[in-house]
């Protein structure tokens, strides 16, 4: 595969660029008509199928010509509910969830050209209308936030920056950042690379985690989580469905395993993967036992805070550029659709949040609207 290649591929290439922008443009598409589903009554389970639909059809569509370019789904489909804070996607054996008015949720997806990879996430109140209360709180605390990020994504800047600065933006909107999540570096196949961003870390975290300086050519995929309550994410009784095969090595006993896990092999390699996208939901629920237990596989578990607290994420991709910081993906957020009391006292967050994005021209723009999709900021 590309990913075993000595030279890696960066987006001092062209191409590369091209590759993760494409990727961009089509995770943007799909994410504005997953939205557009996520009505009161609707089905998450059906939201989340037509969601990885979407994903495969559009990105069949692109770079054909490469026969043996993989390209596809870099992340299923996730729609996770108020206080449920990641990665809820059922299998047709799993409990649905039917979306209600005024609910918020959060809609994470991604896609990879020749293993470039493009992901998005973006909160939105069902049913529309005025968000008030801790909704409308968590909402601005993680918008807010992630447009710090994007300001001190730049070359030179360190990794702590954006965690510190997400964390005073929370406060200032009486919330949390999700404890110990991480924003990586994406590379060629990899949805992990080695750099990355804590959100909220302990003690014990901020020991571990290493200090990173962000660097020209690199790429990041920018994920805030934030909550009305503690900012400590718990398993409940939702059985994971999202998986990702990593380097470890082990001989399978079982043969629906070993089955199971020659699919992953060829059919996802290193990227993320449903359970839904196996043809035999039983065999590979099955198999994917014996591969996780031997590290194999690792799950992205569905995490919840405690029941009554909101949760809101905001992810976006972004390309550093000597010409500037790229975001390739997010849609617009409307900061008017909120009510709230609660605004950012503190005048260097305010200073960071009111510096531009671009380093050079200017475009007109609706009021309470953000900054378009790609974005430049001077390096």
């Amino acid at each position: 595969m590309a990913d075993d290649k000595e030279v890696e591929k960066t987006i001092a290439e062209d191409l590369v660029v091209t590759k993760y922008k494409l990727a961009g443009q089509i995770v943007n598409r799909v994410l504005e008509q997953v939205i557009a589903k996520c009505v009161p009554d609707a089905s998450v389970r059906e939201i989340c199928e037509f969601g990885d639909k979407l994903l495969l059809d559009e990105t069949s569509k692109v770079f054909k010509k490469e026969k043996d370019s993989k390209k596809g789904i870099a992340f299923s489909t996730c729609v996770s509910v108020n206080n449920c804070i990641c990665h809820f996607s059922p299998i047709p054996s799993e409990s649905d969830y039917v979306l209600k008015l005024g609910d918020l949720a959060k809609i994470d997806l991604g896609a990879h050209i020749d293993g470039f990879i493009a992901v998005v996430a973006h909160t939105v109140a069902v049913g529309g209308g005025e968000v008030s209360g801790r909704a409308a709180d968590v909402l601005l605390a993680a918008h807010h936030a992630s447009e710090a990020a994007l300001r001190l994504l730049r070359p030179g800047n360190e990794n702590y920056a954006i965690t510190d600065v997400a964390q005073k933006i929370s406060a200032e909107y009486g919330c949390k950042p999700i404890e110990g999540m991480l924003s990586h570096q994406l590379k060629q196949f990899r949805i992990d690379g080695e750099k990355s961003i804590i959100q909220n870390p302990t003690e014990a975290q901020r020991k571990e985690h290493e200090k990173a300086t962000f660097e020209t050519y690199e790429v990041y995929a920018m994920d805030v989580l934030i909550s009305t309550g503690e900012g400590v994410g718990r398993e409940m009784d939702t059985r994971c469905t999202i998986y990702k095969k990593t380097d470890e090595i082990y001989q399978l006993k079982l043969k629906a395993s070993r089955m199971f896990y020659s699919e992953v092999r060829n059919k996802h390699g290193s990227m993320p993967f449903n359970l839904r996208s196996f043809d035999k939901e039983t065999s590979a629920r099955l198999g994917v036992v014996e591969c996780v237990n031997h590290k194999l596989i690792e799950p992205f578990q569905v995490l919840y805070e405690r029941p009554g607290e909101l949760v809101a994420q905001f992810k976006f991709t972004v390309l550093l550029l000597p010409s500037g910081t790229h975001r390739i993906t997010g849609l617009p957020f409307d900061k008017a659709q909120c009510n709230t009391e609660r605004t950012i006292k503190d005048p260097e967050l305010n200073a960071l949040l009111n510096s531009s994005t671009k380093s050079n021209k200017k475009k007109k723009k609706k009021a309470g609207a953000e900054e378009p999709m790609e974005v430049e900021t001077a390096a």
